[in-house]
């Protein structure tokens, strides 16, 4: 297993929590905040529209123009690079959500009382307990309704981790130790096969990522999956020039073997006189 994936709400400390059981394992530690950096590097992007975009869900009226999708793309090939090479912790907002379901890997969801997050935000940001108050609401709002719009997922729902932990019931350093612990354990049972799922999850996200950064490729409808390093592309309209311009373009990501295009017939289009 070797990766634990912390979704923290704000205020509840669990960037430090995840620092702490990092520190305990022998393990690195990445923040989201971190991976928003290395996406903005890696893809020529503004860090702060990626901040935006971590945090805020378009409206209605914008989704269809905006670039969510495909920043989640690029914040999702960074993110399953960095887990690919095992024995890291992260924490992010929706870190246990980039972690694919059949990859082996403890998802965690941090939470505390709003009283104490408001609190903790207050003494993190030095702003008025008010300012924090406001803060904390609108953040939660707003980030729960981009997990929605963007990923289909309640954020606040308990079945989507492996374990949720109360900050605020008891000291961080007795929590790091308790998940250290858990994580410790289920390593002893891990296969190699999770791994390779993890490394081949993480090239179909890498070479995704790629192709539709590509200007040329940008709003094409592809789908990518990999296995052992073998890559498909599938999707409509992938025949000569494109397919060879996608198979260029997916040969640059580190890992990948070989590259197959597989061409969607494009629907009919009815006609009447």
């Amino acid at each position: 297993m070797a990766v634990i994936a912390i979704s923290q709400q704000i205020g509840s400390r669990g960037a430090v929590l995840g620092e702490l059981a990092a520190k305990e394992l022998g393990y690195r530690f990445l923040s989201g905040e971190q991976l928003i950096g290395q996406t903005a590097t890696r893809f020529n992007v503004s860090a702060e529209q990626m901040k935006w975009f971590d945090v805020h869900t378009p409206h209605f009226w914008d989704r269809q123009k905006s670039d969510g999708p495909r920043f989640a793309a690029f914040y999702r090939a960074v993110f399953l690079h960095e887990v690919a090479k095992d024995r890291v912790v992260v924490a992010g907002r929706n870190s246990a959500h980039f972690l694919p379901e059949k990859c082996q890997g403890l998802r965690v969801r941090v939470i505390a009382p709003l009283a104490t997050r408001i609190n903790q935000t207050a003494a993190d940001e030095k702003i008025s307990l008010a300012a924090a108050d406001k803060r904390v609401r609108e953040f939660d709002t707003e980030v729960k309704a981009r997990s929605i719009s963007l990923f289909g997922l309640d954020l606040d729902e308990p079945t989507l981790y492996d374990v949720v932990l109360n900050t605020s019931r008891r000291s961080l350093p007795l929590l790091a130790t308790s998940l250290a612990a858990l994580a410790a354990c289920l390593d002893s049972d891990a296969d190699a096969n999770p791994s390779t799922a993890m490394r081949d999850a993480a090239i179909a996200a890498e070479v995704h990522a790629a192709l539709i950064a590509h200007p040329k490729i940008r709003d094409a409808q592809v789908a990518v999956k990999c296995s052992s390093g073998a890559v498909r592309v599938s999707g409509p309209g992938l025949v000569p020039p494109w397919d060879n311009l996608v198979i260029g373009v997916a040969q640059t990501i580190e890992g990948v073997a070989s590259v197959e295009v597989g061409a969607e017939e494009a629907p009919i289009t009815l006609t009447t006189s």
